[in-house]
């Protein structure tokens, strides 16, 4: 791993839709995150599930920025009343902990607690970041996940 980067978050802006759909047409990534919309390649869906959320007032979407570029996003949005988040990276970034990094950040300007995640009981790398920002397992289940047209484990997780 190189130098650190300089890890950033904004308010996603409609202009950062292109960048933030390319990161997510990464077939590994897909299959890594596994709880995707049914068909990832659909533009047409990406830009209006973005709208939605860019719309909400509930919804706190950030993009991730890694020295000035884009790098992924960050949000938070309520479930059954409980604050939930999620992270997605650029994978040509993955490794350089700006996942890491991104998420911290992002927790530490959320003042709802607890927090929830979700995450495949297989994704190690997501995992870990949840485990080291100090979320903590609080349950498994089952879902389906639209990017292995199976169910799978999934793990909830809490931060106090």
């Amino acid at each position: 791993m190189g130098e650190p980067h300089v890890v950033t978050l904004r308010a996603t802006r409609v202009g950062d839709l292109d960048a933030l759909f390319r990161f997510e047409q990464d077939p590994t990534a897909v299959r890594m995150a596994a709880f995707t919309p049914p068909d990832p390649s659909d533009r047409a869906m990406f830009d209006a599930h973005w709208r939605r959320l860019l719309d909400d007032p509930t919804v706190d979407a950030r993009t991730v920025r890694a020295d000035g570029e884009i790098a992924g996003s960050v949000a938070q949005w309520f479930d059954d009343g409980v604050a939930e988040i999620t992270c997605w990276i650029d994978p040509s970034h993955w490794g350089e902990g700006i996942a890491t990094r991104a998420v911290h950040l992002f927790v530490e300007t959320l003042p709802q607690r607890p927090l929830r995640a979700r995450v495949a009981s297989d994704n190690a790398p997501s995992i870990a970041i949840l485990e080291r920002l100090g979320f903590r397992q609080v349950g498994a289940g089952s879902s389906f996940a639209n990017a292995r047209d199976v169910e799978i484990e999934e793990r909830v997780y809490t931060l106090d």
